[in-house]
């Protein structure tokens, strides 16, 4: 067997978009699993404003401001000049975002962040003045949409370099599992990717589900400006 599918190492690319609590949740978790396991991740974008744009609406890149576009745009400028600044804003923001109910792409709330993870101070103006940082989130998404047949996020690629590449949307959790739990998590994950053929393993949600996610999603409801539009995945 490969190098990539053993437990010494692995190398993973995280499709996410700053808008999407579940995403963020998988985020956490897969930070976990880093801490506990040699595991490079990768930060790469995928826009919902995009796959789910209603038609006549302009693209996001067509737009000076978007709320899960722009974060993006600073994720893409960091992410050239520092990976792991591109870690540290998503896991700012996606925080603010979800936990705290604050918006990352009001200015001002984003200064404060970039601030405190200790970016250069002319981030977001470098990032937004910089036409290219659409191509960037752009290139990413469309990759992920034409490589990977991508939805929406989480998106998680496992040995993406190898022959034994695998999309696996999700795993779709909350709240994000530690310790050991995010460990068998991890090992859930791979064993599933490694199975051809295997397109869902899905727990249906009951009404206390669904109650239980409304309550924990509340910061975010509470904060975002943008209604809930989802186009059905193939």
């Amino acid at each position: 067997m490969a190098a990539e599918t053993t437990r010494d190492s692995m190398r993973v690319e995280f499709y996410f978009d700053v808008m999407c609590p579940w995403a963020y949740q998988t985020s956490v978790w897969i930070r976990e699993v880093r801490r506990q396991r040699p595991l490079e991740i990768t930060w790469r974008f995928f826009s919902l404003e995009e796959v789910n744009r209603p038609e006549g609406k302009p693209h996001p890149w067509e737009r000076t401001h978007a709320y899960g576009w722009t974060p993006l745009r600073v994720a893409a400028w960091l992410r050239r000049h520092d990976p792991a600044m591109c870690d540290a804003w998503y896991e700012a923001a996606g925080r603010a975002l979800h936990v705290e109910g604050r918006r990352p792409y009001d200015i001002a709330v984003a200064a404060e962040l970039l601030a405190r993870i200790g970016a250069p101070g002319h981030t977001w103006d470098a990032a937004l003045g910089d036409a290219t940082t659409h191509d960037d989130v752009r290139d990413d998404h469309v990759h992920a949409v034409q490589r990977w047949g991508g939805f929406g996020v989480p998106l998680i690629v496992l040995w993406p370099d190898t022959d034994h590449a695998r999309a696996v949307f999700g795993p779709v959790v909350h709240p994000a599992p530690l310790g050991a739990d995010a460990l068998a998590l991890w090992e859930l994950t791979v064993a599933y990717a490694r199975v051809p053929g295997l397109y869902e393993l899905k727990t249906p949600k009951t009404s206390d589900d669904l109650t239980y996610i409304a309550r924990a999603f509340a910061p975010y409801l509470e904060a975002r400006q943008w209604p809930t539009i989802q186009h059905p995945a193939l």
